[in-house]
């Protein structure tokens, strides 16, 4: 007996079969990027990026040019014109948490004094409470895997509670950015709850966010069952967001902001849009793909103190023998930064005291083996046209493990301080009132007649 295959079945199939044909006619012959001068990815060849804005936000610095030269120099991140380095030692060597400061700065371009900076802090608290019901109805009866996807539906589902969603006036912008810098952690932290309640048969905690703790705190507040965190774990967690809140306006999620808002959006779509850049792994989910590689570097490496055993699992993943076989060395090399990514730099310090209280420096040391070994062994397998050196990534995934902070929540956090960067370059495009952004693509198909139907 010939049993007849379901419909579903005979779908599967024949979308297969549509895939590729679709895959097939969507190849282009690489030559042509090169014969037409594409700067694939808006890059140069010498992997300068193309001028296609300017802005007053952020900037990342990597190289000089010297007699036409690209010469690689230690990398810088500069907020509003001050570096990241000093805005760091600024709120650290007096015992503050920086991400609430470094918000009012890449919003207003000015340091706030202590008056401002508690205005601020006021005002966001003010917003932190999601509209009522919204944790219920939008988060909690509709769980997901991924969080990502909750912020972006929250984000899309906040519009229908905003009685002004439209304007797009500086005043009411203003007030959406701010209603969703205060409310992401909340979003991103339920969206979690009710996925492990749902999908892991836990025990579902919501605790609402404190008005007296910086977002940091909130953020370790409400995802733990007892609220409780210790002062180095906040402010590790605080360097993170504040590391995080902006990479100038040529990152692939800032750039997007530019483009959609140059459409003359809302600001949710503008958001939402930043937000599916963000969740990608070329993106914001790098560092996820650190802590799974560095886990089975660990199952595959029996002495973590051999640097040749330790330089061998390298070459192998270079080789697409190992991990997932992308021939990544996740963590490693950045866009723009070559000699040092001044994240990982501030990072690297901080990161020792973490491990070291949590019992970890033996993990701590690895991480720093590989750093150390991973340039020299690209170097050798690799033709480059500029170093390479740990980024950010490479640290803020070991960071988040070593904070129990799970998996699903690594990128959404990298959401909760870059929207504060978003919502600076959202504000700094409609205030410039440029173009819709709409750069040229070139069709390189033949032309070819329409085939009437009984001729096909």
């Amino acid at each position: 007996m010939v049993t007849k295959p379901h419909k579903q079945d005979l779908n599967a199939q024949k979308i297969a079969e549509l895939s590729e044909l679709a895959r097939k006619n969507g190849l282009i012959d690489p030559e042509l990027f090169t014969k037409y001068e594409v700067k694939r990815g808006l890059r140069d060849i010498n992997g300068r990026g193309v001028l296609v804005g300017l802005t007053e936000i952020g900037e990342v610095h990597a190289y000089i040019v010297d007699e036409n030269e690209m010469i690689p120099v230690p990398g810088r991140l500069i907020y509003r014109g001050i570096d990241i380095v000093d805005l760091v030692n600024g709120f650290m060597s007096e015992g503050r948490y920086g991400f609430e400061e470094t918000c009012y700065l890449l919003l207003f371009g000015e340091l706030p004094t202590a008056a401002e900076l508690e205005e601020f802090k006021q005002i966001l608290n003010q917003y932190q409470k999601l509209p009522n019901g919204f944790a219920r109805d939008i988060i909690l009866k509709a769980p997901s895997k991924d969080m990502m996807n909750v912020l972006a539906r929250s984000v899309l589902t906040l519009y229908s509670y905003d009685d002004n969603p439209d304007d797009i006036s500086i005043q009411n912008v203003l007030r959406q950015c701010l209603k969703l810098i205060a409310v992401f952690p909340s979003i991103a932290v339920y969206g979690y709850q009710a996925h492990s309640h749902y999908h892991g048969n836990n025990s579902l905690f919501i605790h609402s966010p404190q008005p007296e703790l910086s977002v940091a705190e909130n953020i370790l507040y409400m995802l733990r069952p007892d609220c409780k965190y210790t002062k180095l774990e906040a402010t590790l967690l605080d360097l993170a967001l504040v590391l995080h809140a902006e990479h100038g306006g040529g990152n692939n999620s800032s750039f997007v902001t530019h483009v959609v808002t140059s459409s003359g959006t809302d600001t949710y779509s503008v958001i939402a849009a930043a937000l599916g850049s963000l969740k990608g792994p070329r993106h914001g989910g790098a560092n996820i793909k650190v802590v799974q590689m560095f886990e089975d570097l660990k199952q595959n490496v029996k002495d973590w103190n051999d640097d040749d055993e330790i330089r061998c699992y390298l070459e192998k993943l270079l080789n697409k023998e190992a991990f997932d076989r992308s021939g990544l060395i996740y963590g490693i090399g950045h866009a723009v930064y070559s000699i040092s990514d001044p994240r990982a730099v501030i990072f690297k310090d901080y990161v020792a005291r973490l491990a070291q209280e949590k019992g970890l420096e033996d993990e701590y040391n690895l991480y720093a083996k590989v750093e150390n070994l991973a340039p020299e062994v690209i170097s050798k397998a690799r033709r480059m046209y500029k170093g390479v050196s740990a980024n950010v990534d490479f640290y803020s995934g070991f960071v988040y493990r070593m904070l129990n902070i799970p998996l699903e929540l690594f990128t959404p956090i990298f959401a909760i301080s870059r929207i504060a960067g978003w919502s600076a370059h959202r504000i700094e495009e409609i205030v410039n009132a440029g173009k819709i952004i709409r750069p040229a693509y070139k069709c390189v198909c033949p032309r070819r007649e329409y085939v009437p139907m009984a001729q096909r």
